[in-house]
């Protein structure tokens, strides 16, 4: 597999957007995106396999059963484009189905080297694919990949899990509608979103009694440390999952457990917390199975299909870009 790795400007970035969030004034927040590190990716394919954290199997379920349709309602000849690969394990079953139609062009967009390699690994073995990844962030990944598009390919795009969680429904739907704006008509993007259920369901699928999510949280404040430079002492940090019903989502905070004042030079900061103040790194958005429907169209889509796991309500959604 040919990867085209990350621009070197990347801890830039980091440290840039490191200092922003930790200096607000008023809620101090992470990007999510940061969570997911080579350790971090490592980490969140442990809590895949968890038994409170049904999202990934569900996901699993709908691809496995649904493989063969899906497939079928994507005109060829197509190239597949997947944002946030991970390990690639659930994305078997729809590459494996399209590459029984004709070979297959497949490249995972994803910020972790390690999930990659893991991707190349794991779907390597498939007759009749080609795999270039890109370690880039969503939107630059998809352009690039746009630009190896042939005439009359058709492009799918893939965005799995819950990632469409992580951002707020005006953000989703400004997101979605980028993601459009790099598509031609007759493009399609099969969307996974995560459905509402009880509050007791998330709070335990999002601080699972191992502590794998603690760590796997923990880990952005271990990272920081590595690549930063920072002296975050992990011991006075805690992991809390809260629902926000206003919003119909799962947040993760790290909670500072004392009074305390955290260097981390290569962003040039010093930053002080208060005990009992929280650094927000994440934000899981519910969906109720209709609302998909306009969200697509207001991003320039059209939701052809949708499949719904009943065991742990999830959906999987086939976009047609208008």
């Amino acid at each position: 597999m040919l990867v085209h790795a990350i621009p070197t400007n990347a801890s830039y970035e980091f440290a840039t957007e490191v200092r922003a969030g930790l200096t607000r004034a008023d809620q101090k927040e992470l990007p999510s995106k940061y969570l997911y590190d080579d350790v971090g990716s490592a980490l969140f394919e442990v809590i895949s396999h968890l038994p409170e954290y049904g999202l990934t199997r569900a996901d699993e379920r709908l691809l496995r059963r649904h493989a063969t349709e899906i497939v079928e309602r994507v005109p060829g000849p197509v190239a597949v484009a997947e944002l946030g690969s991970g390990s690639g394990r659930k994305t078997r079953w729809l590459l494996e189905a399209f590459c029984r139609r004709q070979r297959t062009s497949y490249y995972p967009v994803e910020i972790s080297h390690a999930a990659l390699v893991m991707c190349q690994r794991e779907l390597s073995d498939i007759d009749a694919i080609s795999i270039v990844g890109f370690e880039r962030e969503y939107l630059d990944g998809l352009l690039e990949v746009a630009a190896y598009r042939k005439v009359g390919q058709h492009l799918c795009v893939l965005f799995l899990g819950s990632t469409i969680g992580n951002f707020d429904r005006a953000a989703a739907v400004k997101f979605l509608s980028e993601v459009r704006c790099i598509l031609q008509p007759g493009d399609s993007l099969l969307l996974g979103t995560d459905l509402e259920k009880s509050s007791s369901q998330l709070v335990q699928a999002y601080d699972d009694e191992l502590g794998v999510t603690a760590a796997f949280n923990l880990n952005l404040l271990a990272r920081i440390n590595r690549e930063l430079g920072a002296d975050f002492d992990l011991s006075q940090f805690e992991h809390l999952a809260r629902i926000n019903s206003e919003a119909r989502s799962v947040e993760m905070h790290l909670e500072s457990k004392r009074r305390q004042i955290v260097s981390i030079p290569a962003a040039e900061v010093v930053v002080e917390f208060q005990e009992g103040e929280t650094i927000w790194t994440e934000s899981s958005h519910k969906y109720s199975p209709d609302e998909i429907f306009d969200t697509a169209e207001r991003a320039g889509f059209r939701c052809e299909v949708q499949w719904i796991d009943e065991e742990w309500p999830f959906a999987e959604n086939l976009l047609i870009a208008e």
